[in-house]
């Protein structure tokens, strides 16, 4: 069975290892679920885990929310500080907030570095009566022929590391059971899935600088990332040199009672 995510420390805290590149690569959330989370917190003062670079904090302090970050790796937060956002640095399910409330906990692209159950309790802490808590990710679906390419790549290469096989959103909701389970187990109400979608048109080059950032590549070997790379970049090739990459952006939220 393989580790549960929140077990892979060594991954979790890998990202700052060019926390620029994972700034100016990886993509923005639809701008209606961003607005949606906002629109349905009981009030803006908005707690942000795994907020890393600030990509979703910026987006959620532009749709009205006051924003705290929190992120457990210091090199991963410099973009976020030089855009004005309040961070602090450590590991959520043993931070301490000083007695401060929240009307929303969110996390993007993060919470399964979190464990779910000491996790959900603590937004549960954290939060104020009402407060909702938003758990999001961005899943990228590749046009047919490229998802079908991608997996043979990932094969080749990184057969411990099978990525693209198939409807990615359903590998996805497929582990969403003990996440919604543990906020119950906290005292959340009924979860709810939100979704939205948005499209991005990447060239080969500003693929290859995304594909670093994803979850262990930054551990990788020089050689094997080279490697990596170079199938993803024949694939991109074959395709015409560009594609347009689906984003299918999941939320899964609750609130606890009033």
């Amino acid at each position: 069975m393989p580790t549960p995510a929140h077990e892979r420390r060594d991954v979790a805290e890998s990202f700052g290892t060019d926390a620029e590149r994972y700034d100016r690569a990886r993509p923005a959330y639809p701008q209606q679920l961003i607005e949606r989370i906002v629109a349905a917190s009981p009030g803006p003062d908005v707690l942000d885990v795994g907020c890393g670079t600030g990509i979703s904090a910026r987006q959620l302090r532009a749709a009205g929310a006051r924003v705290l970050g929190l992120d457990v790796d210091e090199r991963m937060v410099g973009p976020a500080r030089r855009s004005g956002l309040a961070v602090e640095v450590g590991a959520f399910e043993e931070w301490d907030p000083a007695g401060r409330t929240f009307d929303a906990v969110v996390s993007g692209q993060a919470w399964h570095w979190v464990d779910p159950v000491r996790g959900a309790a603590q937004a549960a802490r954290v939060l104020r009566p009402g407060g909702r808590i938003a758990l999001f990710w961005n899943v990228a679906q590749p046009p047919p022929d490229l998802t079908a390419a991608f997996a043979a790549v990932y094969q080749r290469v990184l057969p411990e590391l099978p990525a693209y096989g198939g409807s990615m959103l359903a590998v996805y909701e497929a582990g969403f059971g003990p996440v919604e389970d543990a906020l119950v187990g906290a005292g959340f109400g009924t979860p709810e899935r939100w979704r939205a979608h948005h499209e991005i048109t990447y060239t080969r080059a500003e693929w290859l600088d995304v594909v670093p950032t994803h979850g262990g590549h930054g551990r990788l070997a020089p050689d094997r990332l080279a490697e990596l790379l170079d199938g993803l970049g024949a694939a991109v090739d074959d395709a015409g040199g560009a594609f347009a990459m689906r984003y299918d952006a999941v939320a899964v939220t609750a609130t606890l009672p009033t």
